[in-house]
């Protein structure tokens, strides 16, 4: 297990530190800041709206209800039991590039990349055909909020790519719930 934390540590290092740029610096902490995506979720919630009619609005229940699930299985259920400290706490780390409030609680694992990782999960597992090849663009999306909270120093790598694994989970549970319900 040591090996595999100095490892997280030594691939933070490379992204937190090593890969800085100035376009960066100010584009990644724009870019995790979830009020930033509102306007995106309007636009999706409109198009599924429009598309789906009255199953558009059971969709969006039950997406509401698999972030709900994410952000309470990661932040209250994972963090609490894990406790690994933030990379911008740990005080046996070497200077680490805070470009955002470190904020409270722990690491382990990224409610970011947990939360959007689900959302991006369960649009493309049930509304692919709406969306069409965009959909892969969500992906991309949830990949780079992940990103962007190693790159601003609240997240080892290990925190997010285990969130995002998580976030996928869970949507295809809620997916799976999802289709047996609206078959019925």
């Amino acid at each position: 297990m040591d090996v595999i934390l100095h490892l997280d540590e030594s691939l933070f290092y490379v992204i937190n530190s090593t890969g800085q740029n100035v376009f960066f610096d100010w584009l990644m902490p724009l870019w995790r800041d979830k009020l930033n995506w509102i306007p995106l979720y309007i636009i999706l919630a409109g198009i599924i709206l429009y598309q789906l009619k009255i199953k558009g609005l059971y969709l969006l229940l039950v997406l509401g209800i698999t972030i709900g699930i994410s952000d309470t299985a990661s932040s209250k259920l994972i963090k609490k039991t894990v406790k690994r400290e933030r990379p911008c706490r740990n005080t046996n780390l070497p200077e680490v590039r805070n470009l955002v409030h470190c904020g409270g609680g722990y690491s382990f694992t990224s409610s970011h990349a947990t939360n959007h990782f689900a959302v991006a999960a369960f649009l493309i597992f049930l509304t692919g055909g709406i969306f069409g090849k965009w959909r892969y663009w969500l992906w991309i999306w949830a990949a780079l909020v992940a990103y962007a909270q190693v790159y601003v120093g609240v997240h080892y790598p290990l925190d997010v790519i285990c969130g995002g694994i998580l976030g996928v989970l869970i949507a295809y549970g809620t997916t799976f719930l999802y289709r047996q319900f609206n078959r019925k």
